[in-house]
This record gives C-alpha cells, structure tokens and sequence, in this order.
C-alpha cells in the first residue's frame, strides 16, 4: 500500500522506507542527527522540543536495540512514551493491529513507532489512520528498517566524510531475508555511493530489484579488496534448518569475516554489523572486537538518529 511520505511542501510526514526518499532528505536527518549527538545521551538541553506530544512504541515482533532507543530518543525531547505490550493487549483476544492502532490514537497518540512480521503493514496502519498522525517503520518483514539505515549512513560519514562518490563499500550475508540490508542499500544509492558490492551464497540473494546498481561479487575474498567499510549480517540459523545454508561452520569458512580476510580491505577499512552478532558464524571475535570495528558506535548512533526523526515529524524542524 503506497502512502506519501512527505507534505507538500517537503517537510516529513512518515518515515517508512528510505527507497525514494529525496538524497535531500536523507542529508537533512543526517546532519540533525551529528548535532544532537552530543546531548543525546544525557541533558536537559532538547527537553522541551517535544513537550505535549505522545510517542507510542508499538511492537509486535520483539526488539532490543530499536525499542530502547527510541523510547530513550523520546524521552531526550520531552515527549511522553507509551510502551505498548503485545502480549497483554487485545490483539491476544483477536483485535486486529489497524484496531489497535486507532483506540491508541483516539487516546491523543502523536506518533507512532511500529515493528511487525508483515512486509507493507506499517504503510497500511499509517493509510488507516488520521491525517496528522506520524508513523515510523521499526521494521517490517524483510522489506525495510529506514533508522537502521540511516544511523549506518550517519557512522559511515563520521568515518568516511560525506562524499560517498568515493566509496567503495560491501555488504556480505542473508542478504534476501534482510530489512537492514535493503534499507542500506536504498540509502547508499540515494547518496551516490561510488561503489556498492554485495556477497552472499546464491541461495541467499535477491532475485529483484533489491540489487539494482550493485555489483555481485560472489567470492567472499574478492568483494574485500580495496573496499572502504565492510557491512556484515546476520545469519538466522532457521536458513541453515531450511537448507540453504549447508551448515554454520561452512558459512564462516566461505563468508566469516576473519582478521585475515579483513586485510584484503583498504587498511582503514571499518566493520560494521547491525546485530546480533553471531560471533564465529558471520564475524570473528578478534574482528568484532578490533580496531577497525565501530559497531558499537552504530548502536550509539541509533539515538541521535531516532532523535532527529522524531523531531522532524513532530516538531516540524
């Protein structure tokens, strides 16, 4: 279900995939998001910007990293947060989630934040429901998680600068099954990425347009060389139990990231991973852990990054 994005006068409405969203657009958050980096994680500073409104986390697949973050991203602007609980709620008794979603928003809901299995159902609550309420996709089956890819955006320009049209960057894994990997993929292309590589086995690619301007590098090794940031993701062990991965160890002997493999990579190449991590299947502990790797950074980016969003649907700026 299509649902436009942006106002009319190009201000935020939604943000549910980054796949068209204007390069102009991206940029803006980004740069939000840099300058409230050094208050987000404590200060009264932005308290009030958001005084007055409601923020519900409404999650019907459970999260750790995003959750917390934007609850904690509402929270450093002043908003109220309702934290809504799937497993006390009506929808056990068979409420349906556009249901759901309307008795919350006739409580005075501003804004809502959603998770759910089903590809396209945040574009359909946002379709259902009133025209100045904002929604924001926590991710939606494998089709898209639009803050994760911008706070990847946000730790590669940190580490990169902001002309992308000089990078070269892999992403590697379960690159079919991934919202992280196609949200990164739609901004990296927004951005005019000089080169985007991507690598899996082949029963773990997209046959769609998810690949369209990248190159295909089959062979782990070859993708590394010379590239400037390393993506790697998750491997969920049900695509081992389904048979498309012949085993754990075989993946990380084709496509973990190892110390060795990393220096086929630019020296000041840097590692990143949307986690979980599945240490010893997709990455090694000494890369994991190493210099080279800003993956906690990401999670502390993902702040800022919930922050600017939020501010830009709520407060208009």
């Amino acid at each position: 279900m299509s649902v436009s994005q942006l106002h009319p006068d190009g201000r935020l409405r939604h943000l549910i995939s980054l796949d068209g969203l204007p390069a102009a657009t991206i940029e803006e958050l980004l740069e939000s998001a840099e300058a409230l980096r050094p208050h987000a994680h404590g200060g009264m500073v932005y308290r009030q910007v958001l005084a007055g409104r409601s923020v519900c986390t409404l999650f019907f697949e459970t999260s750790t990293r995003t959750r917390s973050s934007f609850q904690l991203a509402a929270v450093r602007l002043g908003a109220d947060i309702l934290n809504f609980d799937v497993s006390t709620s009506s929808t056990s008794k068979g409420e349906s989630p556009l249901d759901t979603m309307r008795t919350l928003e006739a409580m005075g809901v501003d804004a809502f934040v959603v998770r759910h299995a089903q590809d396209g159902a945040i574009a359909g609550l946002a379709a259902g429901a009133r025209p100045d309420t904002a929604f924001i996709n926590a991710g939606d089956g494998r089709s898209n998680h639009p803050t994760q890819g911008l706070l990847d955006m946000l730790t590669l320009r940190q580490h990169k600068g902001s002309d992308f049209s000089k990078l070269k960057v892999l992403i590697c894994g379960d690159i079919l099954h991934s919202r992280v990997a196609r949200s990164d993929l739609h901004a990296l292309r927004a951005l005019g990425t000089g080169e985007i590589r991507v690598c899996g086995p082949a029963k773990l690619m997209p046959d769609d347009a998810t690949l369209r301007g990248c190159q295909v590098v089959p062979e782990f090794d070859a993708a590394l060389e010379g590239v400037d940031a390393v993506m790697m993701l998750r491997l969920q062990r049900e695509r081992m139990e389904q048979g498309l991965v012949p085993s754990l160890e075989g993946y990380f002997a084709d496509f973990g990231l190892t110390p060795e493999r990393l220096r086929r990579a630019r020296p000041d190449a840097i590692v990143m991973h949307p986690g979980p991590m599945n240490r010893g299947v997709e990455i090694a502990d000494a890369v994991a852990d190493g210099p080279q790797s800003v993956i906690f950074e990401q999670v502390g980016n993902g702040l800022p990054v919930r922050m600017a969003v939020l501010r830009a649907l709520l407060s208009g700026g």
